[in-house]
C-alpha cells in the first residue's frame, strides 16, 4: 500500500518541489528589488549596506567610500599604496553623529578621502581589538582619547596619526597634510609608524614574575586607604567631573566594608549609590541609567543608555540591597528591569546594545537629550495641581536646571523631608510622584525615540544575565529568573560555535564575529551563578567547557594570563592582553575570579595554579593603582579570608540554597543537589529523609547543619 501510494504522490511532490522553487526565488526577486529600491532612495551608497552592525549601516550611505574592517581591504590597500583612514565609534556616540554630519556626509571631504585613502569604518563594539591597539596608539600620540577615533596608518595597519572629533575644516587640512607627507617623504612616514608601532606592543607586555608573597590584607588596607583620598564622601564618586559610576570599583568596596566591617567605606558606598539613583544620571521616569553625568552632582548625563552599564548595576544595587535592605536599591533594580524589558529586549531572550544619546527634537534636528528633558511650562500642563509637590521632589529650580530652559529632574532630599514638607503621608507621596511619573512617561512615548542600536552583543548579554541573576539571588523575584533562564538559553543556542567556542555578535539570525576573552570571561561567571540559583548542572557544565576552551585558545602558557584575541584570529599589530579594570572589568580579572571558584568545585584541574600565576603577575599594580584592579581585588580578599563552599543535599537544597543565597556572601560558592551529583563536594552525603547543609574550606567541611541560620552562623564562626 505504501508503495503505491508512493507512486501516486509522486508527480504532486515533483510539482511541488517546483513550485516552491519558483516560490524561493520570486521572494528573493522582491527582496533584491526592495534593496534596489531603498538604494535608490539614496545619492550614495558603500560597502557597509552589506554589514549588520547599526552604527556601519549608518554610515552607508555617506559619498565616502567606506569599507568594513577585512583582510581583503589591507590587501587592496598595500597593492594600491594608498594609506588606511580608519574611522572608529558606535551607534550611541554623540560626537560621532557631529563628525558624520559635517565631515563624512560632505561631498568635498569624501572627494579627498576617496582619492587619497583606502577609508575604513569600525564599530568599537563589535571589534574592541582593533579599537584597543588604535586607542593605545592615539593615547600615545596625543594623551588623549575617545570617540569617534580617526586613524591613519600604513597599508598594513601600523598607524603614525591619529585624532578624535576634528571639524571640517581642520580635517580637510590635516589629511592634505598627510596625504604629502606620506608621498613626498614616506621615510619620515616609516619612522613614525615604526616608533609607534613598538610603543603599543611595548605598553601591553607582561613580565613572568617568580611566584611571590601573595598580596597581604595589611598592604590592601594601606591601598584602601589611599583609594579613599579621592573619595567625593559628600556627593558619592571621585572628586572631579565628568562622573563615571565605575560598578566594579562600588562592588569591590561592598565586599570590602562588610568583609571588614567598615562603617567609613560602607557610608561612602551608600552615599554614591544613593546620588547617583537621586541624580538625573538614572531615567526616573522610564527607569535605567545612562552613560555618565557631565558634571559633579550626577545630574546631567551623556544621555546614551547602554547594556552593560545597566547589567552591572543592576547586579551591584541587588548586591547592595542584600547587604542593607535599602527600599531605594530595590526600587533601582526593579525599574532598571523594566526598562531593560521595554526598550533593550529582543524577543528572541537577547538584549539589543544601546539607545542613542541623540533624539529628534521638536524641529526634526537631532538633538543630545531631547527625548529626556522637559520644560517648566510642559511639567506644569502635564501634572496640573500635583506640579508643586513634584517641583520640590525633582528640584524643578536653580538645581536642577541645565540648559535653554530644560530641566533634568534630580533628587536631592528624602522621601520623608518632602512629605513632611509638605505635610502628607509618605504614602500618599509615593502614589502622586508614581502617578506624575506615569503621566510623564505616556507624554514622553510621544517624541521620538532615540536610535535602537540593536545588535547583540555575547559579553554585555553576559553582564545583564549576571545582573538578572543577583536581582533573583537578593530580591527574589521569579520575573527575573525567568528572564535569566530566557536569556541564557539564547546565549547558547545562539552564540556558540560548533568547536564549542563562542561568537561576539548577533543580529537578523547572523553572528559573523569570532568572539574574544570578554565574551567568554562573562557568560562564564553568569553561567556560574546561575548554577547557584537553579543548581542546574547544565550551566556549570557549560562554564567549565568554556573555561577549558578559553585556556587552549586564548592563554599565554608562560605567564598563564589570557590574550584578548584567540589564537584563530588574524593577526594584528599585537595581540593585547587586558588587565586594567575599567567602565567594565578586565576580561583577565573576570577570568581569574571564574577559574578560582571553578578551582574550588574541580580540585583535578590546574584553575587554581593558573590563577596563583595570575594574579602574581599583576599585583605590582595593585597599591599604587588600586582603583584599575578593583575586580583583582575580590581575589585578595578570597586569598586572605576564608572562600566557604556551601553544599546542600536532599529533597529541600531548592527551597534552603534560596535562603541561604539571599544573604551576601562574595567569598562562597553554592552547589546542591537532591542526592549526588558530579561534584566531588555532592558525593556520597546524602542521608534518607534529611537535607543537609556542609559548610566547607577546600573540602573540609563541618558537621552538617538541617537549617538556613545554623549554616549561615558556621560561615560567620568558622575558623
Amino acid at each position: 500500500m505504501s508503495a503505491r501510494l508512493g507512486v501516486f504522490f509522486s508527480p504532486f511532490g515533483t510539482i511541488m518541489a517546483k513550485y516552491l522553487t519558483i516560490c524561493t526565488l520570486f521572494v528573493f526577486m522582491l527582496n533584491a528589488c526592495a534593496q534596489k529600491k531603498e538604494e535608490m532612495r539614496h545619492q550614495y551608497t558603500n560597502a557597509l549596506i552589506d554589514e549588520t552592525s547599526p552604527y556601519l549601516l549608518q554610515h552607508a550611505h555617506n559619498p565616502v567610500n567606506w569599507q568594513p574592517w577585512k583582510p581583503k581591504v589591507l590587501e587592496r590597500a598595500q597593492k594600491e599604496n594608498k594609506p588606511l583612514l580608519i574611522s572608529i565609534g558606535y551607534a550611541a556616540c554623540h560626537w560621532c553623529h557631529v563628525m558624520e554630519r559635517e565631515c563624512f556626509e560632505d561631498e568635498e571631504v569624501a572627494k579627498l578621502m576617496n582619492e587619497s585613502f583606502v577609508n575604513i569604518k569600525i564599530d568599537r563594539e563589535e571589534r574592541p581589538d582593533v579599537d584597543q591597539i588604535y586607542m593605545d596608539a592615539i593615547q600615545m600620540m596625543s594623551g588623549n582619547g575617545g570617540w569617534p577615533l580617526n586613524i591613519v596608518a600604513l597599508p598594513d595597519g601600523r598607524p603614525f596619526w591619529g585624532a578624535t572629533y576634528v571639524p571640517k575644516e581642520n580635517w580637510l587640512k590635516s589629511l592634505a597634510q598627510l596625504i604629502d607627507l606620506y608621498n613626498n617623504q614616506p621615510e619620515k612616514i616609516q619612522g613614525y609608524a615604526d616608533d609607534l608601532a613598538r610603543g603599543i606592543k611595548a605598553i601591553n607586555l607582561i613580565e613572568n614574575k617568580e611566584e611571590g608573597d601573595f598580596f597581604t590584607a595589611a598592604r590592601l588596607n594601606d591601598a584602601i586607604g589611599n583609594w579613599s583620598k579621592y573619595f567625593d564622601t559628600y556627593l558619592g564618586g571621585y572628586k572631579r567631573a565628568p562622573k563615571f559610576m565605575m560598578p566594579n570599583n562600588l562592588d569591590f568596596l561592598l565586599h570590602y566594608a562588610t568583609a571588614n566591617e567598615d562603617d567609613s567605606v560602607m557610608e561612602y558606598v551608600n552615599t554614591t549609590l544613593t546620588r547617583m539613583a537621586y541624580g538625573g544620571i538614572f531615567d526616573h521616569v522610564g527607569g535605567g541609567f545612562s552613560r555618565y553625568s557631565v558634571d559633579m552632582k550626577w545630574h546631567v548625563p551623556h544621555f546614551e543608555k547602554m547594556l552593560y552599564d545597566n547589567g552591572q548595576l543592576t547586579s551591584l544595587y541587588a548586591k547592595a540591597y542584600a547587604v542593607t535592605k535599602n527600599e531605594l536599591y530595590k526600587k533601582v533594580v526593579e525599574e532598571t528591569f523594566a526598562f531593560i524589558k521595554e526598550e533593550l529586549a529582543d524577543e528572541n531572550g537577547g538584549f539589543y546594545s544601546s539607545l542613542d544619546a541623540d533624539s529628534l527634537d521638536e524641529n526634526g534636528e537631532l538633538e543630545e537629550g531631547a527625548y529626556y528633558v522637559w520644560t517648566e511650562t510642559e511639567l506644569q500642563q502635564l501634572l496640573g495641581d500635583d506640579f508643586d509637590v513634584f517641583k520640590d521632589y525633582f528640584n524643578i529650580n536653580s538645581y536642577g536646571l541645565w540648559e535653554h530652559g530644560n530641566y533634568v529632574l534630580i533628587r536631592d532630599k528624602s522621601s520623608k523631608e518632602i512629605a513632611e514638607k509638605h505635610g502628607i503621608s509618605g504614602d500618599e507621596l509615593k502614589k502622586r510622584i508614581d502617578n506624575d511619573l506615569t503621566t510623564l512617561k505616556e507624554a514622553r512615548q510621544k517624541r521620538e525615540k532615540p536610535r535602537l542600536d540593536d545588535k547583540i552583543l555575547t559579553s554585555w548579554n553576559g553582564l545583564m544575565l549576571q545582573g538578572l541573576v543577583d536581582a533573583y539571588r537578593y530580591l527574589g523575584d521569579e520575573a527575573y529568573l525567568n528572564t535569566a533562564l530566557t536569556n541564557a538559553r539564547f546565549i547558547k543556542e545562539n552564540m556558540f560555535k560548533s568547536d564549542g567556542g563562542l561568537h561576539r555578535n548577533h543580529k537578523e539570525g547572523k553572528s559573523t564575529i569570532n568572539g574574544f576573552l570578554d565574551d567568554y570571561a562573562t557568560v562564564i561567571e553568569a553561567y556560574i551563578s546561575l548554577y547557584e540559583v537553579t543548581f542546574d548542572e547544565t550551566w556549570l557544565k557549560e562554564a567549565k567547557s568554556l573555561a577549558d576552551y578559553a585556556i587552549e585558545h586564548f592563554q599565554d602558557k608562560d605567564n598563564k594570563l589570557f590574550y584578548y584575541t584567540s589564537d584563530e584570529d588574524a593577526s594584528l599589530i599585537r595581540r593585547s592582553v587586558e588587565t586594567y579594570d575599567n567602565v567594565i572589568s578586565s576580561s583577565n580579572s573576570i577570568m581569574a575570579k571564574n577559574l578560582l571558584k571553578l578551582h574550588k568545585l574541580y580540585h583535578e584541574e590546574p584553575y587554581g595554579a593558573i590563577v596563583r600565576q595570575m594574579v602574581n603577575n599583576v599585583q605590582d599594580n595593585f597599591a599604587e593603582n588600586t582603583q584599575s584592579f578593583a575586580n583583582w581585588l575580590h581575589l585578595v580578599m578570597y586569598g586572605n579570608n576564608n572562600f566557604y563552599e556551601i553544599a546542600i543535599i536532599g529533597g529541600e537544597h531548592q527551597r534552603l540554597g534560596a535562603e541561604i543565597a539571599k544573604s551576601y556572601i562574595p567569598n562562597s560558592i553554592l552547589v546542591g543537589a537532591e542526592r549526588e551529583g558530579a561534584i566531588e563536594l555532592l558525593k556520597d552525603r546524602y542521608s534518607e529523609g534529611e537535607t543537609l547543609v556542609y559548610v566547607c574550606i577546600e573540602g573540609t567541611c563541618r558537621l552538617p547543619v538541617a537549617t538556613a541560620p545554623e549554616a549561615l552562623r558556621q560561615i560567620r564562626s568558622f575558623q
